[in-house]
């Protein structure tokens, strides 16, 4: 008897799991897990200027437990000297995030990164409330009292 289909919906990450691991596994990763989680992992502001690129793992030779690997990380380019500097701590919590010493060096390659999203504009002033702000201004200069008007909306807008 043929098991019935399930008729709720399927996370996306079922479909793309196959298709991700092997690309992934090219490139050094035995999981997505360091590529979704690198802004737990490396820490917000590390993570807002560089991303991991792939894992370069040496060949054993013999019997002899093998080398760490090389962690290879996109960065952006006024970025990369801080980062070069914050390596030390970059291992540490990566090779945490492994539970043993899995990386040894890291290695830089500048370049924009991928997933980087424009900032969205900031919402316009209420031209209203700019207003309400300048007429309440002890100031005799018309254009210095409009343009405080214009900074304290801005100020209660965020």
């Amino acid at each position: 008897m043929n098991k019935p289909s399930r008729s709720f919906p399927r996370p996306l990450s079922e479909f793309t799991g196959a298709t991700l691991s092997d690309s992934l596994k090219a490139q050094g990763f035995a999981s997505n897990e360091i590529i979704a989680r690198w802004a737990d992992i490396a820490g917000p502001e590390i993570a807002a200027h560089s991303e991991p690129m792939k894992i370069t793992w040496p060949r054993a030779i013999g019997e002899d437990s093998p080398e760490p690997a090389t962690l290879v990380l996109r960065v952006e380019g006024p970025a990369a000297l801080e980062i070069q500097h914050l390596s030390a701590v970059i291992l540490e919590r990566v090779n945490r995030f492994f539970g043993w010493q899995a990386i040894g060096r890291i290695a830089l390659r500048q370049a924009p990164l991928r997933r980087r999203e424009p900032p969205a504009p900031p919402p316009p002033l209420d031209p209203e409330i700019a207003a309400r702000i300048a007429a309440s201004l002890p100031v005799e200069d018309e254009n210095l009292r409009q343009a405080l008007g214009r900074l304290g909306a801005a100020i209660k807008r965020k």
